[in-house]
């Protein structure tokens, strides 16, 4: 099954021993009891492919949790496993298969899931770090660090709900920090007991409990676990006599105004919270380095619907209460991701720009030129390999890798018999989506190897992860063709530049047609995409 999020991984640290516990949090006095029939042992191996390492723990749904490898890949994994199977693992087994079917860098992977009818598994992405709410045990985060975290949550989310779904379980116990420093949210549910509208408002939660240390959903505790009580719990959010919360400034010194106006609108039930792509990007903006921060000039965008107030969703002012009615924010939606915002409530409506200049002393009365975008590396939604003649798909697995950031590893495909895939498919891609349609300047794909021919193509829709929806995204695809095909490139980078300026790219898809002779195989190590 190719990586997303799942069923819960969380990290704790204790003595300096890292383990993985799911649901967030560990098993308390409560906890339903783990059945020891047929229980596993060190050494075993399930499904003849992964080997149990060491029994980590026991999480509070009365799961064992395992750390183990699989001797196939030679990665560690984390293997939660359920006594029975059967109907009693239908829940963790159906929101494995769901959450397999996003990818993304901030979900954790869910590499299988498998019933035994007496015990049943589910084989996922092994992340050595720490939970939020682990973290944020030693005091809270400096405004930056919860930016960046809440971002990281929110894009996330935008995945999941941009496929109809819903995580329902977002909480400090389910975002995990790795060592390396990615952020992955865990732990998603099939239950249906919870909304998108949830999930989004949940990020609010994350960025209180990151900026404070408290939690400000009391009337929805940790699941297992009771705001106030047992090792899970996380201190309650500080609140007035009326119920009412304290804003994170009222709480701890430093924390920016527009950080924490669009903290307590999240948080707000009278305020309707934009969607998730939406407060991605938002959110995006914002998490910039501090050298390169313009929000003393712009603000945050506020979710105010108060019809007495202005309607303008550009609006701004640092720390002041900007209006965005409910037309407003659906015409956010509709232009893309809100990257610039004139400090002056200026005209430029298209998505993704640079902050609108102010009047230079040249330019006539009244008027302001805005410079043209500038060039940089595009965030991208989604990556998935597509393979449209292979039966097995087994050749799925660690498509985000090719847009980690890391050179040195990245997705590969099998070995075969000769550079034309061994005479049995016309060629294998990864497909990217950068979230919107945006100005693409270049595609940039590092290989392992030279001698391997390539072309770009790009697209109109998506299409079901299946060989069948492989085979249309592929015929659809090959009518838009990018630039000049790379032939037996003799190189280990490819830079596709022939894009029209005039148009905006949302899905491409890098479409290798011969391996290396040389190795009868290739690795993408990273895929880079340029724009504005």
């Amino acid at each position: 099954m190719p990586s997303s999020a799942g069923p819960s991984i969380d990290t704790i640290t204790e003595g300096g021993r890292v383990t993985q516990v799911g649901e967030g949090q560990e098993a308390e006095e409560t906890a339903p009891p783990v059945m020891t029939f047929g229980a596993p042992t060190a050494g075993e191996i399930l499904a003849e492919r992964y080997e149990l390492v060491q029994h980590i723990n026991n999480d509070s749904a009365g799961r064992l949790v395992w750390r183990g490898v699989d001797v196939v890949l030679r990665r560690p994994v984390a293997v939660v496993l359920r006594y029975p199977g059967g109907d009693s693992a239908t829940e963790m087994l159906q929101a494995a298969v769901a959450a397999s079917r996003v990818i993304h860098p901030n979900l954790v992977g869910v590499y299988d899931a498998i019933d035994e009818d007496e015990r049943a598994y589910v084989v996922r992405e092994w992340v050595d770090g720490n939970s939020l709410r682990e973290m944020v045990a030693d005091g809270p985060m400096d405004p930056a660090r919860a930016t960046a975290i809440g971002n990281a949550v929110a894009s996330a989310l935008a995945a999941v709900h941009a496929t109809g779904m819903v995580h329902g379980n977002v909480h400090p116990g389910t975002v995990m920090i790795s060592d390396d420093g990615r952020v992955v949210l865990a732990d998603a549910r099939t239950d249906g007991a919870d909304s998108q509208e949830n999930d989004i408002r949940a990020v609010g939660g994350i960025l209180y409990f990151a900026l404070t240390g408290h939690w400000p959903h009391a009337e929805a505790p940790l699941r297992g676990a009771t705001a106030g009580h047992g090792r899970a719990a996380i201190p309650d959010a500080v609140r007035d006599a009326s119920g009412a919360i304290a804003a994170p400034r009222q709480v701890r010194a430093g924390v920016p105004a527009y950080l924490d106006d669009l903290t307590m609108d999240l948080l707000d039930a009278e305020i309707a919270p934009p969607s998730s792509d939406v407060l991605a990007a938002e959110l995006a903006r914002l998490d910039v380095p501090a050298e390169d921060h313009f929000l003393d000039q712009t603000g945050t965008i506020r979710f105010t619907a108060d019809p007495g107030d202005d309607p303008s969703p550009l609006a701004a002012a640092g720390g002041r209460k900007v209006a965005v009615g409910i037309a407003g924010l659906l015409a956010v939606a509709l232009v893309g991701l809100l990257i610039g915002i004139s400090a002056l409530g200026g005209d430029d409506k298209s998505p993704d720009t640079e902050p609108v200049a102010r009047p230079s002393n040249s330019a006539p009365s009244g008027q302001a030129s805005a410079p043209a975008p500038a060039v940089r590396k595009l965030a991208v939604e989604e990556v998935r390999i597509i393979d449209p003649d292979s039966k097995l798909r087994d050749e799925l697995d660690d498509a985000e890798k090719v847009i980690d950031g890391d050179e040195d590893e990245g997705w590969g495909t099998d070995t075969y018999t000769t550079a034309n895939f061994g005479n049995r498919k016309k060629g294998m891609g990864v497909w990217i989506d950068l979230g919107a349609p945006h100005t693409v300047k270049s595609v940039q794909a590092i290989l392992s190897s030279t001698g391997a021919s390539a072309e770009l193509f790009w697209g109109e829709a998506d299409f079901p992860s299946t060989s069948s929806g492989d085979k249309q995204l592929v015929a659809s695809y090959k009518n838009h063709v990018i630039g000049q095909p790379f032939e037996e490139h003799d190189g280990t980078t490819m830079t596709f530049n022939g894009f029209n300026p005039e148009q905006k790219y949302q899905y491409l898809l890098f479409w290798i047609t011969k391996l290396p002779a040389s190795d009868l195989k290739i690795d993408v190590q990273e895929i880079k995409v340029q724009g504005s």
